[in-house]
């Protein structure tokens, strides 16, 4: 079988940036994708073939030992454990390492000993042990009403097999809160499982409310003469619905009233937060003349001390 060139496969240089390489996967991906070349056997194969070479290079210490040992680096680097030699890629090859030249490091094995190290990785004894796929994590804003209600997100993942996977967000999630989807994350390598998938939420900043733990805090306004006298306000909640909020008479600015269960859900848990309503009292605006007058009265009535 032909040695893969995973550089030649992406269309870099040897010696490119890994952000380079990132964008040459991508376009490459895009062109070649399943999706937009549906029955072609053809670009499903380079489309493998460059995800392949992608997985390698895209991780440094992969790609720091396919720079070593080239297309069989795996089993090179179980023969270098093995008997303590180097693999160095040459242009001739010899007749076990197709293309690779074993040289001795001090206390390896000797040339009699090639052929029963060389058995032992074909038999697969010296391939290295399996290794769990890493994590990863895929981040997602949301708004506080879907924080409160509860969402979902439709990812789409990219890979050898493509698919979409609908990542249901539970009510009362938080920025941060991780969401795992088991197994779809990266591919191990060696036999090992898949790593794990992560969706992590922002929650986004809201116009209206104010979000401290699973409490809701929000400012409503309040015409003077229903804090000074008494009154009713509506105060709006994050449901969508609105309740009346008695105010008693002589309220005071920044005053605060909590309406219990109001707030948001307990993640994972039963009941809700609350909701604290802040009181802003609203001074008039352009007074007539007999409203001055009796501001004036008052006034007189109520002199500073």
């Amino acid at each position: 079988m032909a040695a893969k060139d995973y550089y030649a496969i992406l269309g870099v240089s040897r010696g490119v940036a890994q952000e380079d390489i990132k964008k040459a996967f991508r376009k490459l991906a895009r062109k070649y994708h399943p999706d937009v070349n549906p029955g072609d056997k053809a670009a499903e194969a380079k489309f493998k073939e460059i995800n392949e070479a992608n997985e390698v290079l895209s991780d440094k210490e992969k790609r720091a030992k396919y720079d070593k040992y080239g297309d069989n680096w795996q089993h090179a680097e179980a023969f270098e454990k093995a008997g303590g030699g180097q693999y160095q890629q040459q242009p001739s090859g010899n007749p076990f390492g197709g293309g690779f030249e074993y040289q001795q490091a001090g206390g390896g094995f000797g040339s009699e000993d090639l052929g029963g190290i060389f058995d032992q990785i074909l038999r697969g004894g010296g391939r290295r042990r399996p290794h769990r796929g890493q994590d990863v994590d895929y981040e997602t804003d949301i708004s506080l009403e879907e924080a409160w209600h509860g969402t979902s997100r439709t990812l789409a993942m990219q890979g050898i097999k493509p698919e979409k996977l609908e990542v249901k967000i539970p009510p009362g999630v938080t920025t941060g809160s991780r969401v795992r989807l088991a197994g779809k994350g990266g591919e191990g390598s060696g036999g090992g499982p898949k790593g794990d998938l992560y969706l992590v939420v922002k929650v986004l900043p809201h116009a209206r409310y104010e979000r401290k733990s699973d409490d809701l805090y929000i400012t409503i306004d309040v015409p003077l003469t229903a804090a000074v006298l008494g009154g009713e306000v509506a105060v709006p909640t994050i449901k969508g619905t609105k309740l009346a909020l008695k105010i008693p008479p002589e309220t005071q600015n920044g005053r605060t009233f909590k309406l219990t269960g109001q707030g948001m859900p307990h993640l994972g848990k039963t009941g809700y937060g609350d909701l604290i309503a802040r009181v802003n009292v609203l001074l008039p605006k352009n007074l007539t003349e007999k409203e001055k007058a009796l501001f004036t009265d008052l006034a007189a009535l109520r002199p500073e001390a």
